[in-house]
């Protein structure tokens, strides 16, 4: 088997059934699907159980996490992988049937990932700029992440090779980014114009789990050299001030 999707999720039967209905419509096969309960207390896992009864083509794995926090969940999702590839969603986007497969083809030598664009599922004309935009922006800042956590897909090894996921590494939010930051110099990121998921619209307002404007662009105009200076000699400390660790997604204050 070559390819495995992680998909972490606490308290989220809203919207996994859909996301894992996306998932069942995926026209490459086959790929096990892991499927990382952190604790949930509604019927999430229930329903994970469920829907992945009804896909007998694809290997599902059911696993529970309880530490508490997103990072812990990626961390036992990653350490149940034995596939090349591993692609990590959210438990509320909608992948379109084609998206393993154009993740798949993108992996040309020398590249370790290939990154998602996010649309809106309601406005194809938003969603088609939004695509050109990270065309362009990916191409003019190859170092930087145009992209989060529910559009990133990698080569395993390269993945572990960067260390992983890990509260060793990073604690905070913004966990889809730093991740990047390290697996970046293993080898080529790439975003093709053609792999886009669309991820819920509650999304609109991060405040609460997000950083600053300064904090933003600092990060585009800082070097490439002088990244890890930036996350955590910079970022860190200023996530840490504001108490901003990844427990706050799990929370979902910014729904």
């Amino acid at each position: 088997m070559k390819w495995s999707f992680v998909i972490p999720y606490f308290n989220e039967a809203d919207y996994l059934p859909a996301t894992l209905e996306s998932l069942a419509a995926q026209t490459f096969r086959p790929f096990r699907l892991i499927l990382v309960d952190n604790g949930s207390t509604d019927a999430s896992a229930a329903l994970a159980r469920q829907v992945g009864a009804m896909l007998p083509d694809i290997d599902v794995v059911h696993l529970r996490e309880p530490r508490p926090g997103k990072i812990h969940a990626l961390e036992h999702g990653l350490a149940a992988v034995a596939t090349p590839y591993i692609a990590f969603g959210d438990a509320d986007t909608i992948y379109p049937p084609h998206y393993l497969a154009t993740a798949d083809a993108a992996f040309a030598p020398g590249v370790v990932a290939v990154m998602g664009t996010d649309v809106p599922g309601d406005d194809a004309a938003a969603a088609l700029r939004k695509r050109r935009h990270v065309r362009y922006a990916s191409r003019l800042w190859p170092r930087q992440t145009h992209t989060g956590g529910y559009g990133q897909t990698f080569r395993t090894d390269a993945l572990r090779a960067a260390g992983g996921y890990g509260e060793r590494w990073w604690r905070y939010v913004l966990e889809d980014h730093e991740i990047m930051q390290r697996v970046g110099k293993q080898g080529r990121v790439v975003y093709p114009f053609d792999l886009w998921c669309v991820p819920s619209n509650r999304r609109a307002d991060r405040s609460a789990v997000n950083w600053t404007l300064a904090e933003r662009l600092l990060y585009h105009f800082t070097p490439a050299a002088a990244k890890d200076w930036y996350f955590y000699r910079f970022l860190g400390p200023r996530l840490a001030a504001r108490r901003m660790d990844n427990l706050n997604l799990r929370d979902k204050t910014w729904l």
